[in-house]
Formats: structure tokens, C-alpha cells, sequence
């Protein structure tokens, strides 16, 4: 019997026993994740920490191959005796990222402690030599290999973690990319790549017997982070062979739906300016689920969108392949589509912004208000203010000013306050305010209102402008 058929054999039958076993005894030792209704989408508690049964499957076939090892003298292979190297090289680390998940899934870790626990893994894996070191000959100085090397398999790592959302997701998309790493290692003629991808294909293939919808456990994220840190590792061994200028492009297509998934929920959280290490739900999953598909449906889906970058990544990285630059942009053109169609409004805003020149405009403001106050603090007198005021005030499209300063009263009305929708009062000592009104239709795209409220606040409350006294804060009435 080949050497591959008993390691994938083997790690299957260990996955397909040993889980129902051990998901019975997490559930009588209490060991479940409950749902929330909000990004926990089970109905029933659900035990986790499926890493256990992967990993133990795994190590399992490399031991039960060891054991048979005299028996198949006489293989393809020679002695018999597979090369299990590249495993052996990654096992420190695999034990390390296996323990971190499993301190994840019993105590829930902090963010931070989970990526320092990551990036000691990471660390370790580039001691052992698996490090993304260049391409097509251009090596990397160290410090670059380093970086690269630890941002890649941070970003492997939680991209699996982040899109385990719902039933069969993570350890389905990890089939395909282990699939697709196999396929890519037979091609390059690399046996330890091979006899290192294997049997997580086998562990996952009886894994997902109990994972997917309705699942009965959970990946946890000692499953996820297992897997996502294995696929990283065979990624770097896999752009290490690549006969190709183009490096990580082909394992990164093979991981495109986590990897996509991972920087779109950095961007969104960005944008909107939320802690990027908090969940919402706003991954692709959810907003599929959104649109009325079911569980089910959006994991055939998205498996169906993980096989077409496991088709891209093998055409890529296909030895002698002269369109790969082509084969890259319709990827690229493919996925740009697709995101699109998420209908993300963060996107659409940011996009807008940026075609219809509401960043410039932002930023110009910006730049305005800050030359604003600068005016203001070298003023001399109430009448300088009040003229830089005016400006101001006019050159963002109010209909009204008022300034009421130390009892005196300055207005200027730029246009009929008949349609005015809002007015802003800015009290500034006890009786003294600023008073500005605006009408309906005004492009407001780059107005920040609190910004320009401090550069009146802090300008106009200087002593030469008015009588010192406490300083109120900001009300605003809007009127209709």
C-alpha cells in the first residue's frame, strides 16, 4: 500500500472515530460554546475545541506509518518510509499554536495575548527554516524574511479563526486549500510538502462529517488556528519550490476566501473606526446570510468560491506558465466583483468620497480650520475676529452669523434665512455665543462641525474678545 493512501487513510479513520468520542465528553464535562444570537448563530450549545481530534488524527498517521514501516519495502518510494521532515520541522510550533487555541477556547484569551502566542509560534517555524526568504532567486535580507515570514502566518492563522462562523466554513475552505497545497506539492515533485499536507486532508475530510451544518462541534479556535497556521507554513514551502517570479500569489489564492475575508473585516473596522481585533458581523458569511440564503447555502457558496481561487492558484503556479500575469488579473477582476456585490457600505462611502472629491474637500477643511484658529489666536481685536469669522462662516455655506461678544452684538446675513433647517449655538463666557444657522441642500460631505466648533471655542475665548468666565459646552437646536 502506498505510503499517501495510509497517511490519509489513517488520519481520516482516527478524525471519523476519535471526534464523536471526544465531542461526547466535552458535553458531559461541560466544555460548550453558547450561543449569543448575535454572531453566534446556533441554536444549542455546541462543544468546540475540534482541534483536539485534528491534531491527534494527524500525529496519529505519521505514527501508525512508522509502525507499519517495515511492511512496505518495495514502494514507489523507496525504503518505504515516507518524508516526514517538513512535519517533524513544524512540530514545536504545532504543539504551541494547538495549546494557544485551546487557552482561547477554555478561558477566552485577550486579543493581545493570543497574537503574542501566535507570534512566538511564528517565530519558532522561522528557526526551524521555514521562512519566506525571496523569489525567483532575489533573496530577502533577513529582517525583511523575518517580517514577511511572521505577518504571514499571523494573517493564515486568524483569517481561518475569523471566518469559522458558521456550521462546515473554516474546516471546509481548509480542505480545499489543502487540496489544492497536495495537488501543487505532487506537481513540484516535493514528497515532504506532500507527506506534510496529506493527512490534514484525511482529518479534515472526517472532521467535517460531525462540523457540517447541522454541526454537533465545533472547530473551536484550536481547530482553526491549527489549521490556518499549517496551510501558512505549507505556503511558504510551496513559494519556496514555485518556479515562478510571482512567490506567495499562488498559496494566497488558495487561501483567498479567509485571506479576503480578514483584510476586508480590517478595512470595514478602519473605516468606521472600531477596535480591528473585535468580531461583527459584517464577515462575508453574515452578509450572505443577510440576503436570505441559508447556512448551508452560503458554505456551498463560498466552497464553491474557494475551489475557483484553488483552480487560479494551481494555473498560476503551474510550471512554464507564460500567463500568469493574465491569469492574476481576472483573479483580481473576479474578486473586486464579488466584493462588490457584498454591497459593504463602508466601500461605497469611502468610494464615494474619493471619485466624488469628498476626501479633498475633508481634507482641505481640515487644513482651513487649523489656519482658521491660527488667525484667530494673532487677532488683536473683536473686529479682526469677527471678519475672519464671517469668512469662515460664509466659505462653508451658512445663511447666518451672530456673534454676541462682552454685550455687543455682531451679525451678518450671507442669504434669507427663510429655509433655515438647522442653527448651531456655540456659548463662549457667560453670556457671550456664537450663533450660526444653515439651510437645506448644503454639501456637507467634508463639514465637521465638532472641529469647526473647537477652533471657535478655543479662538474666541481668548481674554482681548470677551470677559473670562467659565466655559460652557457646545449646544446645538436643530429646527425644521
Amino acid at each position: 500500500m502506498h505510503p499517501f493512501v495510509i497517511l490519509g487513510a489513517s488520519a481520516f479513520a482516527i478524525a471519523l472515530l476519535l471526534t464523536p468520542l471526544f465531542r461526547n465528553a466535552l458535553v458531559k464535562w461541560g466544555l460548550v460554546d453558547a450561543p449569543d444570537h448575535v454572531r453566534k448563530l446556533h441554536a444549542t450549545p455546541v462543544p468546540n475545541m475540534g482541534g483536539i481530534p485534528i491534531a491527534i488524527a494527524y500525529a496519529g498517521s505519521f505514527v501508525l506509518l512508522r509502525l507499519l514501516g517495515p511492511n512496505l519495502r518495495g514502494t514507489t518510494l523507496g525504503n518505504g518510509i515516507l518524508d516526514s521532515s517538513l512535519a517533524l520541522q513544524l512540530l514545536l510550533a504545532s504543539v504551541l499554536i494547538l495549546a494557544i487555541g485551546l487557552l482561547d477556547d477554555w478561558l477566552q484569551l485577550q486579543p493581545l495575548h493570543k497574537i503574542a502566542g501566535q507570534t512566538l509560534a511564528a517565530m519558532v517555524v522561522f528557526a526551524s527554516g521555514v521562512r519566506i526568504t525571496g523569489f525567483d532567486g532575489v533573496h530577502l535580507p533577513l529582517a525583511v524574511s523575518f517580517v514577511a515570514t511572521i505577518v504571514w502566518l499571523l494573517a493564515c492563522t486568524n483569517a481561518f479563526n475569523l471566518i469559522d462562523g458558521i456550521d462546515g466554513l473554516a474546516a471546509g475552505v481548509g480542505l480545499f486549500a489543502t487540496a489544492t497545497t497536495l495537488i501543487a506539492a505532487l506537481l513540484q515533485h516535493n514528497i515532504a510538502l506532500a507527506a506534510a499536507t496529506v493527512p490534514l486532508l484525511g482529518a479534515l475530510i472526517g472532521f467535517l462529517r460531525y462540523n457540517f451544518n447541522p454541526a454537533t462541534i465545533f472547530l473551536g479556535d484550536s481547530g482553526s488556528f491549527l489549521v490556518g497556521f499549517l496551510l501558512g507554513c505549507f505556503g511558504i514551502i510551496w513559494s519556496q519550490k514555485s518556479a515562478t517570479i510571482l512567490g506567495m500569489t499562488a498559496p494566497l489564492m488558495a487561501l483567498s476566501v479567509p485571506i479576503l475575508d480578514a483584510m476586508l473585516s480590517i478595512v470595514r473596522r478602519f473605516l468606521r473606526r472600531k477596535p480591528i481585533m473585535r468580531g461583527d458581523r459584517g464577515h462575508v458569511h453574515h452578509r450572505l446570510l443577510e440576503r436570505g440564503l441559508s447556512q448551508r447555502k452560503v458554505v456551498l457558496l463560498l466552497y464553491l468560491v474557494a475551489g475557483i481561487g484553488a483552480g487560479f492558484s494551481l494555473l498560476v503556479g503551474y510550471p512554464s506558465n507564460h500567463y500568469a500575469g493574465a491569469i492574476i488579473l481576472v483573479f483580481c477582476a473576479v474578486a473586486w466583483i464579488g466584493i462588490q456585490n457584498l454591497g459593504y457600505d463602508e466601500f461605497e462611502q469611502a468610494r464615494r468620497l474619493i471619485l466624488n472629491g469628498g476626501f479633498r474637500r475633508a481634507l482641505n477643511l481640515q487644513l482651513e480650520l487649523r489656519t482658521f484658529r491660527k488667525a484667530l489666536d494673532s487677532a488683536t481685536s473683536t473686529e479682526e475676529a469677527w471678519e475672519l469669522l464671517v469668512a469662515m462662516a460664509k466659505q462653508l455655506g451658512f445663511l447666518d452669523v451672530r456673534w454676541n461678544a462682552g454685550g455687543r452684538v455682531y451679525r451678518d446675513e450671507f442669504s434669507p434665512l427663510i429655509h433655515v433647517v438647522w442653527s448651531l449655538r456655540i456659548p463662549l463666557h457667560e453670556t457671550d455665543y456664537v450663533e450660526l444657522t444653515r439651510g437645506p441642500g448644503e454639501d456637507e460631505a467634508g463639514l465637521n462641525v465638532g472641529a469647526f466648533v473647537e477652533a471657535i471655542r478655543g479662538g474666541l475665548t481668548q481674554p482681548q474678545f470677551s470677559r473670562p468666565a467659565e466655559v460652557s459646552k457646545v449646544h446645538s437646536a436643530f429646527r425644521g
